[in-house]
């Protein structure tokens, strides 16, 4: 298996990032403005891009350290069975978010793709803690000519 792995520092207490993960708000605020579904373990996250788009089954909260989800559903068919997950750790006047998203089948462009986005959102989770606002779909970084 194959992992896309992202790491960045934010200028924020491991409770103020953890607070960005886990619920409809937070998640709003850096990666979709449509997200509904956040909560407890089980939950299943609907994230709408353009009327489509991911839903994830939330499979681990430990707050101020981990947040997991599991891929739910078939689309898009490349992320089935992959996972997500932000490891959160202190440094000197930051937080780091180790990111992964795992399990994919195989390298493809739309992995590549997948990176690059990531690290667009993570930069935008970043921005939304650090200077109180982020770039989430549609507002976010366009990374093709045709997005």
């Amino acid at each position: 298996m194959i992992d896309i792995i992202h790491r960045v520092g934010i200028a924020a207490s491991a409770d103020e990032v953890y607070s960005a993960l886990p619920t409809n708000e937070g998640l709003a605020k850096w990666w979709t403005t449509d997200t509904t579904g956040a909560g407890n373990v089980g939950s299943i996250i609907k994230f709408r891009l353009d009327g489509g788009g991911p839903d994830f089954e939330v499979a681990e909260l430990q707050p101020d350290s981990v947040v997991r989800w599991k891929h739910s559903g078939e689309m898009p068919g490349p992320w089935m069975g992959t996972e997500v997950s932000f490891h959160l750790s202190r440094g000197d006047n930051q937080t780091y978010v180790l990111f992964s998203h795992s399990n994919w089948k195989e390298p493809s462009d739309f992995m590549g793709h997948c990176s690059t986005k990531w690290a667009v959102f993570l930069l935008s989770l970043k921005e939304a803690l650090e200077k109180g606002e982020g770039k989430p779909f549609p507002n976010d970084i366009h990374i093709d000519h045709d997005e």
